[in-house]
């Protein structure tokens, strides 16, 4: 069986998705995360 938890939530990661969906997924995250930082950062400087 499995030895950890960790195992088991690898083990059930990768029937749900693949590693290409999975990159795409955090390559998505990453765009928005900047996406979101500029657009803080130009309404900071705006309003200064």
């Amino acid at each position: 069986m499995f030895d950890s938890l960790d195992e088991q939530m690898k083990h059930d990661r990768d029937r749900e998705s693949t590693k290409k969906e999975r990159m795409m997924m955090w390559a998505t995250i990453a765009v928005l995360s900047v996406a979101l930082f500029a657009g803080i950062l130009f309404g900071v400087t705006k309003l200064a």
